[in-house]
């Protein structure tokens, strides 16, 4: 079957911004906090909304808020300077996982399934209050690197570490469908990296130092490719 790549957030929900309403809140911790993941890119109108959206929880505690940047909107006038074909193979593979023949910008995944624009302020805020990943194993932190706990009748999972850039990055846009603008980017991921599989029992990953001390980090324990994530922590 052929593969049809929607630029635009018609092949998702409806991309109303939404009115503001209070948060609700947040059911997650930083030891397993909510996986808020953003598909976008710099060249698609539709994303600022939910770039928005996700600017204003990046710091919240309970929270791990990450942007990912694609690639399938480089060739359309203007080339985002975030994006890495990796990021785009994760959309694919939560597309592929859920059954979809397509993915489409903006998109927003919680915890690792879902598929919404993110646009609507009342309902991303809804979002925080699932909750942090669920049926995973717990992850401890120590100087050697991470420990994955051991969980009996656990599915196969792959341990990944993200990196992200918490700070405001403020990019001003000279061409493509948001021409003119400029756009405030927060938590853009600049590394993701398999650790190495888990399968229920303990096991340790080391983790490298970053050079880049701008930067933070977490894990994440996902199954499959595009599955559920079962646990998550902030570094």
């Amino acid at each position: 079957m052929r593969r049809m790549i929607f630029a635009g957030c018609a092949a998702l929900a409806a991309c109303s911004s939404g009115d503001a309403a209070p948060a609700p809140p947040i059911a997650g911790d930083d030891l397993n906090p909510v996986v808020v993941e953003l598909y976008q890119s710099q060249g698609c109108s539709s994303c600022p909304p939910a770039n928005a959206n996700l600017n204003a929880i990046a710091g919240r505690k309970g929270v791990l808020a990450l942007s990912f940047a694609v690639t399938y909107w480089d060739q359309l006038g203007w080339k985002d300077q975030f994006a890495k074909p990796q990021y785009t193979q994760r959309q694919w593979d939560f597309a592929n996982t859920s059954g979809r023949g397509n993915v489409a910008t903006p998109q927003v995944i919680v915890n690792g399934s879902g598929n919404m624009t993110g646009a609507d302020r009342a309902h991303f805020a809804r979002l925080l209050a699932v909750g942090g990943p669920k049926g995973g194993p717990a992850i401890g932190v120590d100087s050697g690197g991470v420990t994955i706990g051991a969980r009996k009748g656990a599915k196969p999972a792959t341990v990944w570490l993200v990196r992200y850039d918490p700070r405001t990055r403020n990019v001003a846009i000279r061409a493509g469908e948001n021409g003119g603008r400029t756009l405030p980017h927060r938590n853009i991921v600049t590394e993701l990296r398999v650790l190495g599989p888990w399968s229920g029992a303990a096991a340790k990953f080391a983790v490298s130092s970053t050079t880049d001390k701008t930067l933070l980090s977490a894990i994440l324990v996902q199954q499959g490719k595009g599955g559920p994530i079962v646990a998550a922590r902030k570094l």
